[in-house]
């Protein structure tokens, strides 16, 4: 792996630790949503321990190899961090950093909170399955959950307070450079907040840490909407007008990983007020919710890979095959690690969708005919994510 690379370093980088995190959710996901755990909210090793005593030996060597690559790319994302909090304590140091901040490109310091809050979730993750008997303590964890979430929210809260201050009082936006989405990683970021703390509402049967954290998860689900949707009209602005920047055209997917975390925020939620003011979840409520969000999902997905299949993107950022007539010059742009986020999330809130609005109110049965043939796409597209994610670790990193 590459080291010290000073000022050519960006914060972006932090998005190849984010999207391993991801990869480890979403090889946690198989357990969630195919092994049974009727008596704890998520899968954790103690339920799928009694699955497998009993399961037959396909089932067995599936599970290990869904164990392997999530503990592989849990690895993969704390060594990341790792990488990256070293490469960006040099990066600081340099007049690159300087630039960085006295711009637009000031919003990408928002991975790092992003990142880290994916870190407790990936932590989180691997408690739950790799230790025994530990959802018997977990009310004991919850509060420390909490605590890490604030911290993250705060920092996220700091990183865009200095920035949009100086933006209200200097006004140095180029309007004329924002021609992508990338301002939406603030709403990403936030998005990621109200989904962590909305983990422990859901979870927790603690009757102070679950109306704080509900509280907490609506006001960062607040804030994500608000900001996704003065960033969204911006950013379009700035693209019809200009034509989107070519390196930034994997932004357009970013409304799918913020879509999962709103859409997991809002069912979570909806588990706490059960909890809180004893209401029943309707049926319709998953059902509209659901198949709401997954169809901007796939309409966004779409309108991305036409775009960047049109802008010659994938040739030359993913396989680094140059579209230059002088072939000399190939593109190597840590934003491209912006196309691992959307594949995770849309597989995570695939299985949602599957589970919640289709097989949990009798639409679909588990593991019938039907069921396998609307989780292939999404299988495809995990697929095509890990894939991704390889080609551009050896491109970038190595």
């Amino acid at each position: 792996m590459k080291r010290n690379l000073g000022s050519s370093y960006s914060p972006l980088f932090f998005l190849a630790a984010l999207g391993n995190g991801g990869l480890t959710v979403a090889f946690f996901i198989f357990f969630m949503f195919m092994t049974p755990h009727p008596n704890t909210p998520i899968a954790t090793f103690d339920t799928v321990w009694i699955f497998l005593a009993a399961a037959p030996v396909y089932a067995m060597m599936l599970s290990a190899v869904a164990y392997g690559l999530m503990l592989y790319f849990a690895f993969n994302h704390l060594r990341l961090l790792a990488w990256n909090i070293r490469e960006y304590r040099l990066f600081r140091q340099t007049a690159s950093y300087s630039n960085v901040i006295k711009g637009n490109n000031e919003i990408t310091l928002m991975t790092i909170p992003l990142t880290l809050t994916m870190t407790i979730n990936v932590m989180f993750v691997l408690g739950a399955m790799l230790v025994p008997g530990l959802w018997n303590i977990v009310e004991y964890l919850f509060p420390f959950a909490f605590l890490a979430f604030l911290a993250t929210g705060i920092y996220s809260l700091s990183i865009f307070y200095r920035f949009y201050s100086k933006l209200l009082i200097k006004g140095h936006f180029k309007h004329s450079m924002n021609n992508s989405l990338s301002q939406m990683l603030s709403s990403f970021t936030f998005a990621m907040n109200a989904v962590g703390f909305a983990a422990p509402a859901a979870m927790s049967e603690n009757r102070l840490i679950v109306p704080l954290a509900a509280f907490f998860a609506i006001f960062f689900f607040a804030v994500a909407t608000l900001l996704a949707t003065k960033n969204l009209i911006l950013g379009f602005h700035a693209m019809m007008a200009q034509g989107i920047s070519r390196e930034g055209s994997a932004s357009i997917w970013i409304l799918i990983p913020i879509l999962t975390l709103l859409g997991i925020t809002a069912i979570r939620l909806n588990h706490s007020f059960h909890f809180l003011f004893s209401t029943h979840g309707d049926p319709t409520f998953y059902f509209v919710l659901c198949s709401s969000f997954i169809s901007l999902q796939f309409f966004f997905g779409l309108l991305g890979f036409i775009t960047m299949r049109q802008n010659n993107y994938f040739p030359e950022f993913i396989h680094g095959i140059s579209t230059n007539a002088d072939n000399e010059h190939i593109a190597k742009n840590p934003a491209s690690y912006a196309l691992i986020c959307p594949g995770v999330a849309f597989w995570v809130f695939g299985m949602f969708f599957l589970d919640k609005a289709l097989i949990q109110p009798d639409l679909l049965t588990l593991f019938s005919l039907p069921y396998f043939i609307l989780l292939l796409p999404l299988l495809f597209v995990l697929v095509q994510t890990v894939r991704v994610n390889w080609k551009l670790n050896k491109r970038l990193l190595q």
